[in-house]
């Protein structure tokens, strides 16, 4: 399973971007081990531009052909951008989760501190531990 270097990931398997200038949003997606632990993802609800999101609070629900789940907010802040494209093509998900798969970008307040670096996300999925 693809864990990229460079990103930061919840327990809830969602991935974050941050970009080199702090003030920049960040972009957040979820992983390839839960886009494959739904399947092919078929409908999305994001949170709107402008909306307030707390870090641990769910944000969205993600539907597939196996489940809905809930979208949990990985960090505190604003999201200024939502990918309009899932709309159409939900699947970018399943076939794309880290490129053309984001969610959204969010200016960030806060970060929790228990964000995992990619090898400590790599522990986290290898123990088989899909919470």
């Amino acid at each position: 399973m693809t864990v990229p270097d460079g990103l930061r990931y919840s327990t809830d398997h969602e991935w974050l971007a941050f970009a080199d200038d702090e003030a920049a949003p960040a972009a957040v997606g979820i992983t390839a081990f839960a886009a494959d632990a739904l399947g092919d993802v078929v409908f999305v609800d994001l949170p709107e531009v402008g909306a307030s999101l707390t870090a641990g609070e769910i944000c969205g629900e993600i539907e597939s052909t196996k489940s809905v789940s809930d979208l949990v907010a990985p960090v505190t802040g604003e999201v200024v951008e939502r990918n309009e494209d899932l709309a159409e093509n939900p699947e970018l998900i399943n076939s794309d989760p880290y490129g053309k798969g984001w969610l959204m970008r969010v200016r960030v307040a806060s970060v929790p501190p228990d964000l995992l670096d990619a090898a400590a996300y790599r522990a986290l999925t290898d123990a088989g531990d899909g919470s």
